[in-house]
């Protein structure tokens, strides 16, 4: 590769090492992920990341796409990065209920626009992430266990092939690359815009209340009793925080896509504990979703680890209170279950276990090594109320996309990728 025979086959902005503006334009969302791409694609529309991937293909390299690199894991050396920024489009049909959003569009502008007529896509817990990338692993929306996987909202992808060829995919056009694509990772084509089914939501009820410490014990418990009994319209996730600076806390989140009175009698129990620090639950909009958990949306260095539970009884809770998790900030558990356990016409498939625990902490060299040691640590303490599987969405760098699905499905999304991209043209955050 030479930057003027790629810059000859792109119209959008190239950008190679050592000229300006490369390392930030490599710089993934996740700064403890260092990418040693060999060139940075900005591309201007779904032509040019048609051209791109002809170029690549000619000349024997890789592609990787990352709107903002939220999924990024290092996996990069010598890659292409096609950046898909520009791909901006978003249009929402209000009357038909659904929307069509470029590869370059966050959930927040989604939520924005659908919200304004009442209605609300598959969002998560922040409106930084791309609409494309977390549909293409899966997604876990607030409103999962009401409507299932985010990726089984969307109607059809926009793609590039490894021919460069662009397609429209739905069920009917190309069953197989569309049960893909819908949980299965990016590693068969270059999506540059989805068509997602939107849905009412003419009133959402939640937001999070904060208590001191030493209820911890009692927030958990109370969270465990209500999820024994939640309807599928409530998701629930708890926090053991310790944030620098700041004497240890207990959180506990909430949406309830309903009406706000009968959300807010169904979360009744939470009010008659003391040691509030502030509680914040009131009729929220769904571009706001975003302001629950007030995770961050700059780029900042993250260590997470997921694993799902496959129940919560005693001996759990015990572990998860009474172990230190100094250095860790957070150790949360998210509900699941609802329409997540039903059957999935997408590579996300079923989820049975009831529980996700996610433990998070700073990325930075100074304690990356123990956070990563006290996430061991507290998995290995669970034992086998940890099932060893992990959502695609929720890998972290070192994982594999093996861990995130059944092995039939893992069997059939490689023959698919040996059939579709036999020259390994794409290469997703987490290659089958």
């Amino acid at each position: 590769m030479t930057d003027t025979e790629l810059r000859r086959a792109v119209s959008g902005r190239v950008l190679l090492p050592g000229e300006p503006e490369f390392e930030q334009a490599a710089r993934p969302w996740n700064l403890a992920v260092t990418q040693r791409v060999a060139a940075v694609v900005e591309a201007a529309d779904a032509a040019d990341v048609a051209a791109l991937v002809r170029y690549a293909r000619q000349a024997g390299l890789t592609i990787t796409a990352q709107p903002s690199g939220h999924g990024a894991t290092g996996d990069a050396d010598g890659v292409i990065l096609l950046r898909t920024g520009r791909l901006d489009e978003l249009t929402v049909h209000p009357d038909e209920r659904w929307a069509r959003v470029g590869a370059g569009v966050m959930w927040g502008r989604v939520q924005a626009e659908a919200g304004a007529h009442g209605l609300t896509g598959l969002a998560g817990s922040t409106p930084a992430v791309s609409v494309v990338g977390y549909l293409l692993g899966g997604g876990l929306s607030w409103f999962s266990r009401r409507y299932g996987w985010a990726s089984g909202s969307v109607r059809a992808f926009e793609i590039v092939d490894t021919d460069g060829r662009q397609a429209r995919v739905s069920a009917g056009s190309d069953a197989e690359l569309f049960w893909a694509l819908r949980g299965g990772g990016g590693d068969y084509a270059v999506v540059t815009a989805v068509e997602i089914d939107l849905y009412p939501a003419p009133s959402v009820y939640g937001g999070r209340i904060m208590w001191q410490g030493d209820r911890t014990r009692e927030v958990f418990e109370a969270f465990r009793d209500l999820t024994d009994q939640a309807p599928p319209e409530l998701s629930l996730w708890v926090n053991r925080l310790q944030i620098p600076q700041a004497p240890p806390m207990v959180a506990l989140d909430a949406t309830y896509l309903g009406d706000p009175d009968d959300g807010a009698a169904l979360l009744d129990r939470l009010g008659k504990i003391d040691g509030v620090i502030a509680d914040r639950r009131g009729v929220i909009a769904v571009a706001d979703l975003g302001d629950i958990t007030a995770e961050p949306v700059d780029p900042s260095p993250a260590a997470s680890r997921v694993e799902l539970l496959t129940g919560l009884d005693d001996q759990a809770i015990d572990t998860l209170l009474d172990e230190p998790m100094d250095p860790l900030l957070n150790v949360q558990l998210r509900h699941l279950g609802g329409a997540l356990a039903d059957p999935s016409e997408g590579a996300a498939g079923a989820v049975a276990e009831p529980y996700l625990l996610y433990m998070f902490g700073l990325g930075i060299p100074a304690v990356a090594a123990a956070v990563a040691a006290r996430q061991a640590a507290l998995t290995a303490r669970l034992g086998a109320a940890v099932s060893g599987r992990k959502p695609y969405t929720f890998l972290a760098p070192g994982e594999t996309a093996a861990q995130a699905v059944t092995e039939e499905s893992l069997a059939r999304l490689r023959e698919l990728k040996r059939a579709r991209d036999p020259q390994a043209v794409f290469r997703a955050n987490f290659p089958v």
